[in-house]
């Protein structure tokens, strides 16, 4: 009886040995997973990390090479803008020369016309020169020939060559009077100064010198007088 009882016990105590035991090992695995999650998740997250890194980094370089792009794109239109603008210009001052060879034919042409007899304009000799000088007044104005205004205009050294400079009436001083030889332009060029009479105000008069006696006409007169009654009175004598 004592020898079952005796066997009867070690069994349970065996049992709890074992009970006891399976808890700190199921433990000690709960653990060890957990650690891995966390190790897992550390992992994502230094990945994460990288990876919007690597994006920063590719969107500050996409961005430089836009800013690139953009800026030589813009170089390039300016640099075909000035280079049109300069072709331009090399056209026109080819034809500068040719255009001021056409100015004084034209200025011919003027004063015919304005030197033709009355009664003539009807002649189909006359026709012909009115009609050759509108060609030549197309022509000028198409290739952007322009006259320079002088009517009412004050003088400006750009634009107008003073001819004269005279005391005139009823005008300012520095006002164009009259047209001598009309003047054209060429888009921002001068082809030819127009020839002007320029108006000058009069000349003030000179005020007398101090301590210098100014005769008056009454005295004037009374000396005269009295010098051709001293006269007389010699012939008399």
């Amino acid at each position: 009886m004592s020898s079952k009882n005796t066997q009867h016990t070690q069994n349970e105590d065996t049992n709890t040995t074992i009970e006891t035991s399976q808890p700190a090992e199921i433990q000690e695995e709960t653990v060890t997973t957990e650690e891995q999650e966390a190790d897992k998740q550390s992992e994502k997250q230094e990945e994460l990390e990288a990876l919007k890194e690597r994006l920063a980094q590719a969107e500050a370089q996409a961005a430089e090479y836009l800013d690139g792009w953009q800026r030589t794109q813009a170089e390039f239109s300016n640099y075909k803008k000035r280079q049109e603008k300069e072709r331009a210009q090399m056209l026109t001052l080819a034809n500068v020369n040719l255009l001021r060879k056409l100015l004084p034919i034209v200025d011919d042409f003027e004063r015919a016309l304005a030197s033709m007899p009355t009664g003539l304009e009807r002649l189909t000799w006359c026709e012909g020169i009115s009609l050759i000088k509108a060609k030549l007044d197309v022509l000028l104005e198409t290739e952007g020939v322009k006259p320079i205004s002088v009517e009412g205009q004050a003088f400006d050294p750009h634009f107008h060559e003073a001819v004269t400079h005279e005391e005139v009436t009823g005008y300012e001083d520095g006002q164009i009077i009259g047209e001598v030889q009309r003047g054209y332009t060429l888009g921002e060029w001068v082809l030819r100064p127009a020839l002007v009479r320029v108006a000058k105000a009069p000349a003030s008069p000179t005020a007398p010198e101090p301590g210098t006696k100014t005769v008056t006409d009454e005295e004037s007169g009374e000396e005269n007088g009295n010098n051709g009654n001293g006269k007389n009175d010699q012939k008399q004598g």
